[in-house]
């Protein structure tokens, strides 16, 4: 009886721990360049579960054929997406996109869409010539995202915000 009552905080301390990685946040490992140089290889990110309303510039966790990529909201529901001349356009709007320069021109159409479907997004990386992304595997669901990155934990000299 009396290993219980030592043992009995260690097992809340563990169910805690399940618990908030399994419903809040958890890390991340970055595999890749695809979203240099915000984010760079073997980066560790937490993956803020609980957050679920992404919008445009988000960084995103999300499944893709069994594996986590991270890449960053460019479309959201009910938006055209094109991109000219090294310039991104957002229903028709110019944006101002650091990575677009370097990004080759491009039209949702070119999935066979006129605009991001509701319960869908467009993601791009940053490193726009070594990401796979929604130009390539197609729209997100939204099902298929895990929640936000915010925060980097690893490496140390790079602690604190993604942007």
């Amino acid at each position: 009886m009396e290993w219980i009552k030592k043992g009995f905080p260690y097992v809340i301390i563990i169910l805690v721990v399940i618990l908030i990685r399994t419903f809040i946040v958890t890390p991340v490992r970055v595999d890749g360049t695809s979203m240099y140089p915000t984010l760079k290889n073997k980066d560790i990110i937490l993956l803020k579960k609980y957050d679920q309303n992404y919008q445009y510039g988000d960084v995103v966790i999300l499944n893709y054929m069994k594996t986590k990529l991270v890449k960053r909201v460019i479309g959201v529901p009910g938006d055209s997406i094109e991109i000219v001349d090294g310039t991104l356009y957002i229903n028709k709007k110019k944006v101002d996109d650091p990575y677009s320069n370097i990004t080759a021109d491009f039209s949702l159409l070119q999935l066979g869409y006129t605009e991001v479907p509701e319960g869908y997004y467009f993601v791009m990386g940053d490193n726009r010539k070594a990401s796979s992304d929604s130009r390539m595997i197609g729209l997100i669901k939204k099902s298929d995202i895990l929640g936000t990155a915010s925060f980097r934990i690893f490496p140390f000299n790079s602690f604190g915000s993604v942007k």
